[in-house]
C-alpha cells in the first residue's frame, strides 16, 4: 500500500473503492493538513455529498478509521460512511469517507451570528467531546478550524488525524490551545488537556486581544497564570469566567462535570437575566415564535 502523492485530485477525478465498489466523483478539494486531503463527493446519479479523506500516511489514516468505527454506537447519526482502498497510478491509496457538514467554521459562525451563541454553541461542543472521552480517546488538535457549525448552532468537530488514547501523548496540537505551551500541563491526553484546549478557544473568541496580550510573553515566563489574569480583567469573559478558571486550572474531574456546570452556570435561563447582558436575538426571536403559535392554538380552539 502506498502513501498519498503529493498531486491532488482534479475535479471530475473517479475514486472506486476496491473492496465496496463505491463510486465518488470530486468536486473539489475542501482542504488539506498534516496527514491528508479532504475532498467533497458525490456518488454518480445522487445529490447528496460527502468528505473524502486520503492521508499521507496508511498507518495513520488507519488509526481515525478505528477511532470513527468505536464512535459509531455513541453518535446518534455516524459521521464514518465507509472506508476503504484505491488504485490510482502510484498505487494504492486508503481512504474513507465521513458525512459532509454544512456550515462555517467556529470562529467565522461566532463572528458573524454574535458572541451569545458561544453558550449554546460551546454546550454542544463540550457534549461531543464527552462522547469521545467516554469512548477512551482525547481529541487533541481542538481549535476553531476544527469545529464545524451549522446554521442553527449545531456541532461536529472534523479532523481527527490527532485523536490519541487517553493515557497516550498528544499526537497533534496548535501552540495556543496547547496546555504545554502555557506551562500548565503535560502533553499526554486527559480530559482536561481537551477542556483546557476549549477555554482558550472561548478566550480567543470573547476576547482576542486578552489571548494576544497573554500569549506575547516570553517562553520561559509565559504561565496559565497569564490567561487567568485575563479573565479577571476582560468585561467580555466575566460571564464565562468560572468555568473558564476551573478549566485552565485542571479542576474538573471529567468532561461530564464540565458539561453539567457549563449547562447549569454558563448556559441557562439565568444567564441571561439580569446585569448589562443583552438578550441574544435567537433567544428573543424564538420566544415571540412560541407566543404566535401558541396564539394561533387558541384561536383555532375557540372557533372550533
Amino acid at each position: 500500500m502506498t502513501t498519498l502523492s503529493n498531486s491532488g485530485y482534479p475535479p471530475g477525478t473517479v475514486i472506486t473503492g476496491k473492496w465496496r465498489k463505491s463510486r465518488y466523483i470530486v468536486q473539489r478539494m475542501l482542504g488539506k493538513g498534516a496527514n491528508g486531503r479532504v475532498y467533497l463527493v458525490q456518488r454518480p446519479g445522487s445529490t447528496e455529498r460527502y468528505a473524502l479523506k486520503m492521508g499521507y500516511d496508511t498507518l495513520d489514516l488507519q488509526s481515525e478509521i478505528n477511532v470513527l468505527n468505536t464512535l459509531k454506537e455513541q453518535m446518534s447519526v455516524p459521521y464514518l460512511v465507509e472506508a476503504d482502498d484505491h488504485q490510482d497510478s502510484a498505487g494504492e491509496v486508503p481512504f474513507y469517507v465521513m458525512r459532509y457538514v454544512e456550515g462555517s467554521q467556529l470562529q467565522r459562525f461566532i463572528r458573524s451570528r454574535g458572541r451569545e451563541w458561544l453558550g449554546l454553541v460551546g454546550l454542544k461542543l463540550l457534549e461531543r467531546l464527552s462522547v469521545l472521552h467516554r469512548s477512551g480517546y482525547i481529541f487533541g488538535d481542538l481549535k476553531p478550524e476544527n469545529v464545524i457549525v451549522s446554521a442553527y448552532g449545531q456541532v461536529e468537530l472534523i479532523d481527527y488525524g490527532g485523536v490519541s488514547a487517553v493515557g497516550r501523548s498528544v499526537k497533534q496540537f496548535t501552540e495556543w490551545y496547547d496546555r504545554g505551551y502555557w506551562n500548565a500541563g503535560s502533553r499526554t491526553g486527559d480530559e482536561g488537556y481537551d477542556l483546557f484546549s476549549f477555554a482558550v478557544m472561548c478566550i480567543q473568541l470573547l476576547d482576542e486581544e486578552a489571548l494576544k496580550t497573554a500569549a506575547s510573553q516570553l517562553p520561559q515566563v509565559r504561565h496559565v497564570s497569564d490567561l487567568q489574569d485575563a479573565l479577571r480583567k476582560s468585561s467580555q469573559l466575566r460571564p464565562y469566567a468560572g468555568w473558564l478558571s476551573k478549566a485552565l486550572a485542571g479542576e474538573f474531574a471529567d468532561s461530564r462535570e464540565a458539561v453539567n456546570y457549563w449547562r447549569s452556570r454558563v448556559y441557562s435561563p439565568s444567564r441571561w437575566d439580569g446585569g448589562n447582558t443583552k438578550t441574544p436575538r435567537w433567544l428573543t426571536n424564538s420566544f415571540v415564535m412560541s407566543l404566535i403559535i401558541l396564539g394561533c392554538a387558541i384561536y383555532l380552539f375557540l372557533r372550533t
